[in-house]
């Protein structure tokens, strides 16, 4: 039997996964499925046709070691997807500014460097709320999984300013306007497998909370997306293989922020990409294996 392999971490214990959906699939075509840890040091990538990115959620802790891992299997005989000039222009987020000089309607963003030896003070984060005229502001860092070190903060409520300092002395990171339809009405993720659509999901926070992922309390709900945000969605995708070779796979995150729907981020690394929302996309996703390997 032929061998891939999913990259994932160590442990997954605190996630929901469904990657298990797809192997009956790729059995079927003779194909066996290894879950192999990109922190494992002696793994023989030549074994494997293809290794497939999947749920290495722990890879913006070492976002160059990481790297360096897919540099390793992207010089041997496997197929690594997606690959690792995708990876590279999609691990920083910043690359969201080109996307938005190809024509995708972005939320509106000021791009922060680390702070080194410069602290962020009361002033400054007064000075984003008056550049976005808001009174809420997101801060996160540029490169990031799980909405990890993100802040929310409000002009009313107090700073943790230590919590910022310490936070992005070491991490570039990118401030925005809190986008209230997120709680309100939620994030659309629409998932393409070698650029065709499959299904979309819309993903809810849980009350008093902002993160949509599952980790973090948030709902998901199955959903038949409308024109318009279809339309925004392959906008999307357009633009980024004007950038990039096809992608074998990737999320759309979409929300609507002053009537129009603006990309939060085109997930190409290591996106849940929920084959339990959509019975028949597990087949879909094993297909498009298969046909990058023909």
């Amino acid at each position: 039997m032929r061998k891939c392999a999913f990259l994932s971490m160590d442990c997954l214990d605190e996630f929901e996964v469904y990657d298990d959906l797809v192997e009956p699939y790729l059995n079927q075509q003779g194909f066996s499925v290894d879950t192999v840890s990109w922190r494992n040091k002696v793994v023989d990538w030549d074994q494997y046709e293809m290794v497939v990115i999947r749920t290495p959620w722990d890879y913006q802790d070492a976002p160059e070691a990481f790297l360096a891992v897919l540099e390793q299997i992207e010089h041997s005989r496997a197929e690594l997807q997606n690959s690792l000039d995708i990876v590279r222009w999609n691990i920083d987020k910043i690359y969201l500014r080109e996307l938005e000089q190809l024509g995708v309607r972005l939320i509106p963003t000021q791009w922060q460097n680390r702070l080194s030896d410069i602290k962020i003070t009361k002033a400054q984060i007064d000075a984003f709320f008056s550049a976005f005229d808001t009174q809420e502001i997101i801060l996160k860092p540029r490169i990031s999984a799980n909405a990890d070190n993100t802040f929310w903060l409000k002009a009313k409520q107090d700073v943790d300013l230590d919590g910022l300092n310490t936070t992005f002395s070491q991490r570039d990171f990118m401030v925005q306007p809190f986008v209230p339809e997120v709680v309100e009405n939620g994030e659309y993720s629409l998932f393409y497998f070698n650029g065709e659509y499959s299904h979309a999901i819309l993903k809810t926070p849980k009350k008093d909370d902002f993160r949509v992922q599952e980790e973090h309390g948030g709902s998901l709900n199955r959903v038949s997306p409308d024109t318009s945000l279809v339309d925004a969605a392959n906008k999307c995708m357009q633009a980024v293989q004007s950038v990039h070779a096809m992608p074998l796979y990737a999320r759309l995150d979409l929300v609507k922020f002053n009537g129009e729907y603006c990309l939060m981020e085109a997930e190409l690394i290591e996106p849940s990409l929920y084959f339990n929302m959509d019975a028949k996309s597990p087949e879909r996703f094993a297909n498009a294996m298969i046909a990058r390997l023909k």
